[in-house]
């Protein structure tokens, strides 16, 4: 992985026909704890930072002429596809795939973990919200189910994690645990003790567990950690630890050109 400008990159990854960056908080203009790229409009911002802030994201990967297509976030399993006849409507879900070459697709994260998806070939491009809700429900599964209706081989497929919650700050409770071990028990593997009450739990871990099982065999990682990195990424977690009232929003983006 490498740092272009402002967003993270895989070095083994060459594919022409697709640009893609996981951003972090560096090169925008919006103040104090949304310093600087902060590219939510939720959160308490200035919106038109938040607007410039995303135009500049558009322009470092040279997209800024396309449309940007972002959801309502709900911590959902939800993907859908994104076609001439739902562009420009008010969707909620956290996961998209499309075709289309004039779009730019986005996900908005602050610790849950940021995917990109695609074909070899360039026929899709997908991007996926995965907190642990997400996980929990394995949004990735539903992404693939996605490319299997458009006839593109799990063998032909590549995912990137991008940078997420880190295990040693995803200090999480016993219920927590139980809830992803109910669904399977392999998953029990992702938590780390601490003590009677607690575990640490790997979300990147798990993500590419689940992408494993589905078949999936190019699997990169911006294995960066949201809450350690202050001088990158926003952090939910950092800044409720903090006292802080709201945190900023990283975005991430996908297009085929």
């Amino acid at each position: 992985m490498y740092l272009k400008k402002n967003f993270f990159l895989i070095k083994q990854i060459n594919e022409k026909k697709i640009k893609y960056g996981f951003f972090t908080r560096l090169n925008g203009i919006s103040k104090k704890q949304f310093k600087s790229l902060n590219c939510s409009l939720s959160n308490g911002d200035n919106q038109k930072l938040v607007y410039k802030n995303r135009l500049v994201a558009m322009n470092n990967l040279q997209q800024n002429k396309k449309k940007l297509v972002l959801l309502n976030q709900t911590h959902s399993s939800k993907v859908i596809k994104i076609t001439r006849n739902n562009l420009n409507n008010k969707m909620e879900a956290d996961g998209m795939i499309t075709s289309l070459d004039d779009i730019v697709l986005g996900v908005l994260t602050a610790d849950c973990a940021p995917i990109f998806i695609f074909d070899k070939k360039s026929n899709f491009v997908c991007c996926l919200h995965s907190g642990w809700k997400g996980t929990l429900n394995n949004i990735s599964k539903n992404a693939i189910k996605l490319f299997h209706k458009n006839n593109i081989k799990r063998k032909n497929l590549i995912a990137i994690i991008g940078p997420c919650l880190g295990t040693k700050n995803y200090e999480v409770d016993k219920n927590f645990e139980k809830k992803f071990l109910i669904k399977n028990k392999k998953y029990s593997k992702f938590f780390k003790y601490k003590n009677k009450s607690k575990s640490y739990f790997n979300l990147r871990g798990i993500i590419n567990f689940q992408l494993n099982n589905l078949g999936l065999k190019n699997i990169y990682n911006i294995n960066k950690d949201t809450y350690l990195n202050e001088s990158l990424f926003f952090s939910h977690r950092r800044s409720t630890h903090k006292g802080e009232k709201s945190s900023g929003r990283l975005i991430n983006l996908i297009s085929l050109t």
